[in-house]
């Protein structure tokens, strides 16, 4: 039976979390680390006032499905702005950038797992956590800062789309070695071999569905219209969980599909306030299951890994603006905006949680993803400046002055 101040902290949550929104957009920060950090006070340790109950715990299942649909309305929308075609013409700048932007960076969660003697299921979510950027908090990072026309954007944005594309397949190998329960190398082989197909298949024939997809929408009202999306949505994810997909992943083929639609900009403006919403549940349903008496012993690591993450991201960039024919100052916006970390390092902690991993995988990416998610756009800001103050400014060749002299013999030889 649902409790009858359900609605009451429902209301109560929502509220801090706007609360928090505004403190946040007053600093000019990403709002994720304030949803995640609230959710972690209000949670097990919160006072009881009255009727209202700060650590949630009847409301707290549904809060946790919020989030959810928050996870799918995410990668959803994600997939509506992505374009593998798009990818495939970006050229060899970003797919050279792109792989050892992902190597650099697995390798790292391969080294701290191995410093932190993790057992192998830990290890393999610590480096997926390590490897994906935060598409959210890169994008708005961007947006503030008015670079969405520099010419480094549409390299960091290609090296976004290859580094989702890896995620989406590692999401599903963990789906395949954690959440079924699979022992044998076989077991785990077939489910990432059937979430490969899975997406291949999307990637394939999803295209050829586009036109029916556009006669089902065609002329409806705005009701209907978000009816249809909407159930396409919920069936893709929830079929894709049955067959041992994450449900994420099935989200983000959807959203591909739309993509090449006709009604793309109208299916963008209704996803977006539910991604919005939902998306902040998210964070805070994700703070709120953290006990932050029990973060201490994770703090010294996740330090250390976003140090390192800093610095591979420094080298992926530079290798990607060589590559790209830019200028070396450019690694520097590049590697400092791709180390941001957010949604997709949560997505695999959740898995980790789920699947009964250590605790410690949750504390450690609960303060890799605060450090990194506030120091990133930070060292994007000042990104131009700290180049500067390290290898000094681009000196532009001045042209001497020609004297009285030159100029006269110039005229006459202009003349004759």
């Amino acid at each position: 039976m649902l409790s009858p101040t359900l609605v009451l902290e429902v209301g109560i949550a929502v509220f801090l979390v706007a609360v928090v929104g505004l403190l946040a957009n007053r600093l000019r920060f990403s709002v994720i680390p304030f949803f995640i950090i609230i959710g972690m006070l209000v949670g097990q340790h919160a006072p009881q006032f009255w009727h209202i109950d700060l650590t949630f715990t009847e409301s707290k299942p549904f809060i946790d499905f919020m989030g959810r649909l928050g996870v799918l309305f995410l990668l959803f929308y994600l997939g509506l702005e992505f374009s593998v075609g798009r990818l495939m013409k970006s050229g060899k700048a970003i797919v050279t950038g792109g792989s050892i932007y992902v190597l650099l960076n697995f390798v790292s969660g391969l080294l701290i797992g191995w410093l932190m003697d993790l057992p192998f299921k830990e290890m393999m979510v610590l480096c997926g956590v390590m490897t994906s950027s935060s598409t959210a908090i890169v994008a708005k990072v961007l947006t503030d800062l008015k670079r969405t026309a520099n010419p480094e954007t549409e390299i960091i944005m290609g090296m976004i789309m290859f580094d989702d594309l890896f995620i989406a397949m590692h999401i599903s190998f963990l789906s395949g070695l954690i959440l079924t329960g699979g022992t044998s190398f076989w077991s785990v082989a077939g489910t990432s071999l059937l979430a490969l197909g899975f997406i291949l298949t999307f990637l394939v024939l999803g295209r050829k569905l586009v036109p029916a997809i556009d006669r089902l929408l065609q002329d409806k009202s705005s009701e209907l219209f978000i009816l249809i999306v909407f159930s396409l949505l919920f069936i893709i994810a929830g079929f894709s969980e049955t067959i041992h997909v994450a449900e994420a992943i099935g989200a983000l083929m959807a959203g591909l599909v739309f993509a090449d639609s006709k009604y793309i900009k109208k299916i963008e403006g209704m996803i977006s306030p539910y991604r919005d919403f939902f998306g902040a549940m998210f964070f805070f349903s994700f703070g709120l299951s953290i006990d932050m008496y029990t973060l201490g012993g994770a703090v010294g690591w996740a330090a250390l890994a976003a140090v390192i993450t800093i610095i591979g991201n420094l080298a992926s960039g530079y290798f990607a603006a060589k590559f790209s024919g830019r200028k070396p100052k450019s690694s520097f916006d590049i590697g400092f905006t791709l180390s941001a970390r957010g949604e997709f390092s949560i997505i695999m902690a959740n898995i980790g949680k789920a699947g009964g991993l250590l605790p410690l995988i949750q504390s450690f990416v609960v303060v890799y993803v605060l450090i990194l998610s506030i120091i990133s756009p930070l060292l994007t800001k000042e990104s131009r400046n700290l180049w500067h103050a390290l290898f000094g400014k681009d000196q532009t060749p001045v042209k001497a002055k020609k004297t009285l002299e030159q100029l006269e013999e110039s005229i006459k030889q202009s003349s004759s």
